[in-house]
């Protein structure tokens, strides 16, 4: 098997910041957006870490995103707010949304930030663990760019929309944490397959007929991704209903809109002490936890897990061994250094 290149994850966040600053970015918001992203790769959601800095360079160069943004609160009614991003990289705005709504939950019991005129925010579960950490209850979700075939549809009209769930245990490093694509795979997981050169599992991506497209390629090039289930027969209208949910949480009610293709996004946190003692909820969620773990496994070397499991475990490897890195991300990396003129610290 190939060794892919691993990078420290300190040199990682230099890299990014460098860049950030690099175009303009104030030092605190480059700092936020860095971290966001080098804890995502961390976890092994290599999709939604560095492997979106050529995204984002895109967007840079098209107008679609304004480094020096500071995004700002424009309506507060008591427990739920809503913050225009003006155009910023999406980690800066969403950070302000899940603190605000971890802030108002602790005021009112309850906390809703919803975000309009935003960019991709990266990994939704990084923002609920972050409210977990707090002792909080979240739920964070983002539109994206239009990638989803609808159910019996030949061309992508809405996004990978994910959701993300997270509920505190008594172990803050390891909260219950959900954070899934309504896609099949979220469209960074085709970029690492082409970056491979391997091909998709049939039901990852379509072709322009509807059929599945197991080239990783063409399927990065069009962009159709089907929805969470892959075929109808499997439950892929489960996967369309919850992403068109997403869509209107995220475009609809915020007023980023849907046929702009703009980002908005939705976070809701709550206080598990509006409802009952917090140790009562946190021994009733660890008993829920040991049964589950008690789950008698199908293959005695492959114990039943809890969301979130898979990512605590990476995290540890890799902050001991580094982020592997493909040799082609590299490359797209330099390529964002050269374009822009920040010094590539990679190599």
């Amino acid at each position: 098997m190939e060794t892919v290149p691993t990078i420290p994850a300190e040199r990682l966040h230099r890299q990014l910041t460098t860049v950030f600053t690099t175009w303009g970015m104030r030092a605190d918001h480059a700092e936020t957006a860095a971290t966001i992203m080098v804890d995502t790769d961390l976890t092994g959601i290599d999709s939604h870490g560095v492997g979106m800095l050529p995204h984002y360079q895109r967007l840079l160069r098209e107008g679609r995103l304004d480094p020096r943004a500071t995004p700002a609160i424009i309506r507060d009614n008591g427990p739920a707010v809503l913050i225009d991003g003006n155009k910023a990289i999406g980690h800066v705005p969403a950070h302000l949304a899940t603190t605000t709504a971890i802030e108002k939950a602790r005021q009112h019991g309850i906390g809703i930030a919803a975000v309009t005129n935003s960019n991709h925010y990266g990994a939704a579960g990084w923002y609920a663990r972050m409210a977990a950490e707090q002792g909080m209850i979240a739920i964070s979700l983002t539109n994206a760019s239009h990638l989803l075939v609808p159910v019996h549809g030949t061309q992508p009209a809405l996004g990978t929309n994910p959701i993300a769930f997270s509920a505190p245990t008594r172990d803050t490093t390891r909260p219950v944490l959900l954070d899934m694509a309504t896609t099949t795979v979220a469209y960074g997981k085709v970029s690492i397959a082409r970056r491979a050169g391997k091909p998709l599992p049939p039901g990852w991506a379509l072709n322009a007929e509807g059929g599945p497209e197991t080239n990783s390629a063409i399927a990065a090039e069009e962009r159709r991704l089907a929805p969470l289930g892959g075929t109808r027969e499997q439950g892929a209208h489960k996967g369309y209903g919850l992403a068109l949910m997403v869509e209107i949480l995220c475009a609809t009610l915020t007023g980023a809109g849907s046929a702009q293709l703009r980002t908005g996004h939705f976070f809701l946190v709550l206080n598990p002490t509006a409802f009952r003692d917090r140790q009562d909820f946190q021994a009733d969620l660890d008993d829920l936890i040991a049964r589950l773990r008690a789950n008698p496994p199908a293959d005695p070397t492959t114990p039943v897990i809890i969301p979130g499991d898979p990512e605590h475990d990476t995290t540890i490897e890799r902050r001991q061994h580094g982020i592997p890195i493909l040799p082609a991300l590299v490359e797209e990396v330099r390529a964002v250094c050269t374009e822009c003129g920040a010094p590539f610290l990679l190599g």
